[in-house]
């Protein structure tokens, strides 16, 4: 059963990379910083997902558990209040030249 959940882990983890990276590219090559918002909190709030997903098995008790979900909750949390101040800041800036 520990292989089993080894590989589960892995293949979560790097799952969670990929959508890591998806992001980082959408950052990369979106025009527009409303298109930067929504590729990097989308993207990366999948990816930690499935990283802390991937991570749960291999926690040591209930506790670690649900530290590892309170993690992924409070970066949930902040990433869209980031993301709206940003993108309000970015509205009232209007477009650039």
């Amino acid at each position: 059963m520990s292989a089993a959940l080894d590989l589960f882990t892995i293949v979560a983890v790097a799952a969670g990379a990929f959508f890591f990276l998806a992001g980082t590219v959408g950052l990369l090559r979106f025009p527009d910083v409303f298109t930067h918002l929504h590729a990097l909190s989308k993207a990366d709030n999948l990816g930690l997902g499935l990283v802390v997903l991937g991570l749960l098995p291999q926690a040591n008790g209930l506790l670690a558990g649900l530290k590892l979900f309170a993690i992924w909750l409070l970066a949930l949390l902040v990433g869209a209040a980031v993301s709206q101040l940003i993108a309000r800041a970015a509205r009232r800036a209007g477009p650039r030249a």
